[in-house]
């Protein structure tokens, strides 16, 4: 409003304005002011005097040959565009005077329409101005862009919520009425940044409360759920307690909340637990002491990842739509409670990779969702034992290229890394657990550097490392293929370039290794829960870290 007053107590006012900004906040208001302010013959310093007959009769909206309001989604057509144009074309009542035409919702005029005030605004006549106020300035430009570079833009922001707390506050003196700081701060909050939707809310509430305004009785008139209630959901999402969530939910149900609004509410919490959590002292919060420090508490109990991925994943269910037009929405919000009661810490994994001294290959290609001890444990001691399993020296993840792969099986077996033991006969004795070990390494790795295979890759592939022991490997292959795999094996012609990969990386005699081959059991269909498992086998596999992380500290990965 200063550049305003300026301009119009240096007689340097445009001939058009533009006022954007979201609803309630004033811009038509403003439009009234100036108004006001270039027809008061009273002003100082570029200021109405607020008393005078023309700024009463401007301020109450009576009628005036000099100002005009018009409602612009009403008189949206280019016929109501001519006739506005040939309106002000008339001089205003006196010299002294200016004809102001305020066309409020101006985004809904036709783009005929914005043709036909183009000229006007070109070339406007004396001491007449026009103030077009939108919550939309986007389609303006899209529909009349010439019109934007032939006005003075002003932007018009939300008031803060203590600003409309302060202004609640005057208007409850000017009408002798008490009201609670939280009444008033849950009243700010609903207007969003409106002060004409919070003045209407206070209206509401005093409609139905005339002699004090109180925090229950505007919990009840608008639909606000109380705090107690989401401090009691953080407290089962700290537990991952999801039994939990189905009488929570009911209970909200039979109290005759809103599932929507109770949503609102808790992306509102959630935002108020990130910050205190990212900044203790809140200075951006409005928050009553006692309230601050339940939020707090509970704050402390989580950390900033977790309660980031909590906020995104109720903003995401919010935006989406499909809930405020959902007529299963308690089912819709039990589904959102129940994940975010068992999504998992992503901290751990942080944690470990920190403490290991750097990230390893895969974690830019396989985000993992999220790696927890059970039960959850505070973020201290999980740091502790992750730089208590790490303190033992890296040893680095082998390339995914089968010629890696070779290097790093060969070299694992040479260390030693397959508990391999010297037997008093010079022979070796490896004893691997079932589909898991670096044998089962150096067996994919052969696969892949082995050339002559032909038909039965698909069937190695798909065989089991059982066990290596005394030069034999031991081989599980599914039903049905086990005498075609057997009998490739015992032609030495024919698995020579096997046999040979096989030797060179397990560092024995070509000679003296031998095969075991047994066929599974039953022979089941493939589960998208074995492929999870075999793709975190994987995984595992390829960064030793990783596994011997989850192997000390009984950690579980999802994906």
């Amino acid at each position: 409003m200063s550049t305003l007053r300026a301009a119009v107590e240096g007689d340097r006012v445009a001939h058009a304005y533009l006022f954007c900004g979201p609803r309630g906040i004033g811009k038509t208001t403003a439009a009234r002011l100036l108004a006001m302010a270039l027809n008061c013959p009273e002003r100082t310093s570029g200021d109405p005097c607020g008393t005078c007959e023309s700024c009463t009769r401007i301020w109450s909206g009576q009628a005036s040959l000099d100002v005009v309001e018009i409602d612009a989604a009403t008189h949206r057509g280019v016929d109501a565009a001519r006739d506005l144009r040939e309106r002000a074309m008339y001089a205003p009542t006196s010299d002294e005077r200016h004809k102001i035409y305020i066309l409020d919702e101006a985004h809904m005029l036709t783009r005929e329409a914005w043709n036909a005030l183009l000229k006007i605004l070109e070339e406007p006549p004396p001491r007449v101005i026009f103030v077009f106020a939108t919550t939309e300035p986007q389609r303006i430009e899209r529909d009349a862009a010439p019109v934007l570079s032939r006005c003075q833009r002003f932007d018009f922001r939300r008031v803060t919520v203590h600003e409309i707390v302060e202004r609640l506050k005057q208007v409850l003196d000017r009408e002798q009425v008490k009201g609670e700081r939280d009444a008033l701060l849950s009243i700010a909050r609903r207007a969003d940044g409106g002060v004409r939707d919070a003045l209407s809310l206070m209206d509401q509430v005093l409609s139905f409360a005339a002699d004090e305004v109180r925090a229950e009785d505007v919990h009840h008139m608008l639909g606000l759920v109380e705090e107690e209630r989401y401090l009691d959901l953080f407290e089962i999402i700290l537990r991952r307690d999801r039994a939990a969530v189905f009488p929570f939910v009911q209970a909200l149900l039979d109290a005759g909340y809103d599932p929507v609004e109770f949503v609102h509410g808790l992306a509102d919490a959630l935002r108020i637990l990130l910050v205190l959590r990212a900044d203790p002292d809140g200075t951006v919060l409005d928050l009553l002491p006692e309230s601050r420090d339940r939020f707090a508490a509970v704050a402390d109990r989580f950390s900033e990842p977790d309660l980031l991925r909590h906020l995104v994943a109720v903003s995401d269910f919010e935006t989406s739509g499909r809930f405020q037009r959902s007529s299963q929405q308690r089912i819709q919000l039990e589904v959102l409670l129940l994940r975010l009661a068992s999504m998992d810490s992503t901290v751990a994994l942080e944690e470990l990779l920190r403490a290991a001294g750097g990230t390893p290959s895969w974690a830019s290609e396989a985000p993992v969702e999220g790696v927890a001890t059970q039960p959850p444990e505070t973020e201290p001691a999980r740091t502790r034992k992750a730089t208590e399993a790490l303190a033992a020296p890296e040893s680095e993840p082998a390339d995914r290229s089968a010629s890696r792969e070779k290097k790093a099986a060969k070299e694992s077996v040479s260390r030693g890394e397959t508990d391999t033991q010297e037997s008093a006969s010079g022979e070796t004795a490896t004893d691997l657990p079932a589909g898991g070990g670096q044998v089962k390494r150096v067996w994919q790795a052969a696969l892949a550097a082995a050339p002559g295979l032909g038909g039965q890759t698909v069937a190695l592939r798909g065989a089991e490392v059982m066990a290596y022991e005394a030069g034999v490997l031991r081989l599980r292959v599914p039903r049905g293929l086990s005498d075609d795999v057997r009998s490739f094996l015992d032609d030495r012609d024919k698995s020579a370039a096997l046999r040979r990969e096989l030797a060179d990386q397990l560092n024995i005699e070509e000679s003296s290794l031998g095969f075991d081959v047994e066929e599974a059991a039953v022979a089941r269909r493939l589960t998208a829960e074995d492929a999870r498992q075999q793709r975190l086998s994987q995984l595992t596999d390829r960064d030793p870290r990783l596994k011997e992380a989850v192997e000390k500290l009984d950690l579980t990965i999802k994906e």
